[in-house]
Formats: C-alpha cells, structure tokens, sequence
C-alpha cells in the first residue's frame, strides 16, 4: 500500500509540536514554572528543557516568535485528558421523550402518562406529548387540544411550553422543556 494514500491520516502531522519537531529558528520561551525567559534560539530551548528533564511544546505556533514551554508533556496530556473527562460528565445530553396517548384517555391513565412526564422533566429531558386521532375523532381535535391544555397544567411547575399544541396530521403535538432551574439531575 501507498504511503501517499489520501484516505490513510499522515500520523506525524497529528502529532503535537514538541521537541525536535518544532521548525522555528528562535521561540519566545516560557518557563516550568510560568515565568518569561525571553526569545532564544530553539536549540538552546530545547537543551534549557532537556537539562531540567522536561520537554519544549510549541503553544503558540501562529505569534511572532512562536511561544514555546518547558512542562512535563506526558503530565500536561494526562491533565488536559482528566479535565476533558470531567467537563463530560457534568453535561446532559438533553433528550426528547414521547408521550402518547388518546383523548379520550381514562383519569387513572392521565395520571400515570403524567408522572412518567414528571420525571422525564425532573431527568432534564424534553417531552414531545401526542394525542393520536383517528377516524371521526378528528373532528374533535379541539378535544385532545383541551386535554394538551390540562396536561401542560399540571406540569407547569416543573416545564414550560416550548410549542403550543396543534393538530398536524392525524394527531395534536405538543412539546414541553423542563425549567432551567429544576431541570437538573441531583448528582
């Protein structure tokens, strides 16, 4: 196979600018411990971060002259991967949840789509409610868009009304987003 094969990433160009890698003549140089050490030639860069034990990684290629700093690369890459993991876990992936149901729905089973909405908007989730019609119930659409009504309602203490209910189709849809204070998981 081609080492020139377009579909195949050059693994050197991925790699960062670290060492002998860097091609400037002279880089503004930063310290371990963050101080300015000037611009100096690279070469005595990297013989100022090698004596220390340490690595030069290019931080700024696009200044004038590159900046570069003495660290730890294989510490800098393991924090920039821990603080990388933990923005992650703290965000939500915000889902919408379906809800469907009939207009002419019994109460005990109004009461139980409700609290399964109760807690999709307590999780932070969206909820996409409809009310399918079919047949002459169609002609009762002003029916399910009350029951949507009372719906919303009873849930307004925990979401908004992100879109009205309306008939599109052969059903009525609403969509509620849970409020931006409580809409959030205990973690």
């Amino acid at each position: 196979m081609s080492t020139n094969d377009p579909r195949r990433p050059d693994a050197r160009r991925e790699l960062p600018p670290l060492n002998e890698r860097i091609r400037d003549r002279e880089v503004r140089l930063i310290g371990e411990d963050g101080s300015q050490l000037g611009i100096v030639p690279t070469r005595e860069a990297l013989s100022t971060a090698r004596e220390k034990g340490l690595d030069l990684l290019l931080v700024q290629p696009d200044a004038n002259p590159p900046v570069a700093r003495i660290l730890d690369y294989g510490r800098f890459k393991f924090e920039n991967e821990k603080k990388a993991r933990e923005s992650k876990k703290r965000q939500h992936i915000q889902d919408v949840k379906e809800i469907k149901m009939r207009y002419k729905i019994e109460e005990h089973d109004f009461q139980v789509k409700l609290r399964a909405a109760q807690k999709f908007l307590t999780e932070g989730d969206k909820i996409k409610v409809l009310t399918l019609l079919r047949g002459r119930e169609l002609q009762h659409a002003d029916m399910a868009i009350s029951l949507m009504g009372r719906f919303a309602d009873a849930l307004k203490d925990l979401g908004l009304i992100d879109k009205e209910a309306k008939l599109e189709g052969k059903s009525v849809i609403m969509i509620l987003a849970p409020l931006p204070q409580r809409g959030r998981p205990a973690s």
